[in-house]
């Protein structure tokens, strides 16, 4: 449920390269389930910044967000302290009831982060997931500890320059795709259309589109699925593996 509030950020550092955690603390109740997004207005743009969601407890939001232009920039340089008009309840997020007892948790950059409450919460209903994870290089890599402190079977590393884990993609620190109960992912889509193109089992893609309104008004970000054009922000941004075109 779309519900619009005041956060304050209570944490906004570095975590890796360019990455930063930014925790909020406000009225959290709309914010239901791992894979959702929040969009978060600035003063200094006219759009609003969405950004998924990395955890949530209780009244305690975490974002996890890399500078790449003007606006995330603007919101790098905000101190605790300081307040945040936030849209929360947006988007329909992860189903953890397919996962099996094993399943592979795929990210590739910051599609890492909405995994890590999912992480927690199939942990918490006595799964036993695998986290892998891929970046540029280990001066990118983040939260490869917090997941194994959560609870993950394991977690794999892997970065294209080999300076962390195994050299290359993500899928290049997974022995065997297939051999999981399920699949959850989030990252880049060239990392995704490659996982659908290997992946037997089946799986939920959380996919990243350019959003302007955030809640389904704008249809700015529409993409055609096998069933019919879908908005990533309404209807996803998760989707199933079986309604997606690559």
């Amino acid at each position: 449920m779309l519900s619009k509030d005041v956060f304050t950020i209570t944490k906004n550092t570095p975590i890796a390269r360019d990455v930063l955690e930014m925790v909020l603390q406000g009225p959290a109740d709309a914010v239901a389930a791992p894979g959702q997004f929040v969009e978060i207005r600035l003063e200094s743009r006219f759009l609003r910044r969405p950004i998924s969601v990395c955890d949530r407890s209780g009244d305690s939001v975490t974002l996890i967000y890399k500078v790449v232009g003007g606006g995330t920039a603007d919101m790098a340089a905000l101190p605790a302290g300081a307040r945040l008009d936030v849209l929360t309840g947006l988007g329909n997020g992860f189903d953890l009831s397919k996962s099996g007892d094993r399943p592979l948790l795929l990210g590739g950059g910051l599609g890492a982060a909405p995994l890590y409450w999912l992480c927690r919460e199939l942990v918490s209903r006595g799964k036993r997931p695998t986290v892998a994870m891929g970046f540029d290089t280990a001066e990118s890599v983040y939260y490869a500890d917090k997941f194994r402190e959560a609870g993950a079977e394991a977690v794999l590393v892997a970065t294209m320059d080999g300076t962390l884990g195994v050299k290359g993609t993500v899928l290049d620190a997974v022995e065997d795709l297939n051999a999981y109960s399920y699949f959850y992912t989030c990252g880049p889509k060239p990392m995704m259309a490659a996982i659908a193109r290997s992946a037997a089992i089946d799986g939920q893609f959380s996919l990243e589109e350019r959003m302007g309104c955030g809640f389904g008004a704008c249809m700015g970000c529409s993409i055609q699925t096998r069933s019919g054009s879908r908005r990533v922000c309404k209807e996803g941004p998760v989707f199933e593996k079986e309604e997606l075109i690559w």
